[in-house]
């Protein structure tokens, strides 16, 4: 299974990008020193991992600490052993929805207009608030993940516009 892995780094001189290998990573914790390796002194570190345009993963490390994981589905553990090592011990759905009263179908009630929460398909797991702090909402990331013909690079493409840092991402995917 083929993989991109983009760390985007904030300091007090902004964003900057670098691609990550994960190659011979043991556990969730190796991952999560690689993201710190790409910039010590970051306040704010996230990978994304996208996988076969299938499978997003998105890791968070706050001032390197308190490691936070949201991936788009859970089914992505029993696909690869990158998989396995990302998401494999995330046993709940995702979180965050809790405070989230909104309504999940259009005014009217009609049937055909309803729109999910996410892909009825997929079973996102971990930490849907992980970018609730930088302008997106667990509902907003939920329905990037589930908009049909939204691939995770677009997924990624859209969280990086919001946080201002879309051009260095694009910049690693054309090297």
């Amino acid at each position: 299974m083929s993989y991109f892995a983009a760390a985007v780094v904030r300091d007090d001189g902004g964003w900057t990008a670098a691609e990550v290998s994960l190659r011979g990573t043991a556990d969730i914790d190796e991952v999560a020193d690689r993201l710190r390796d790409v910039d010590q002194d970051a306040d704010l570190s996230l990978l994304f991992v996208e996988a076969d345009d299938t499978y997003l993963v998105i890791l968070r490390l706050d001032e390197g600490e308190d490691l936070r994981v949201f991936g788009s589905d859970s089914a992505y553990a029993e696909e690869s052993q990158l998989g396995a090592l990302l998401v494999g011990d995330l046993k709940a759905s995702v979180t965050g929805l809790e405070d989230t009263d909104e309504p999940r179908a259009a005014v009217g009630g009609d049937e055909e207009t309803e729109q999910p929460a996410v892909d009825p398909e997929a079973d996102p797991v971990g930490d849907a608030d992980i970018l609730a702090d930088l302008g997106i909402p667990a509902q907003k990331l939920l329905s990037l993940c589930a908009e049909e013909g939204m691939l995770p690079a677009d997924v990624t493409a859209e969280i990086c516009q919001v946080l201002g840092c879309a051009d260095q991402v694009e910049e690693l995917r054309e090297v």
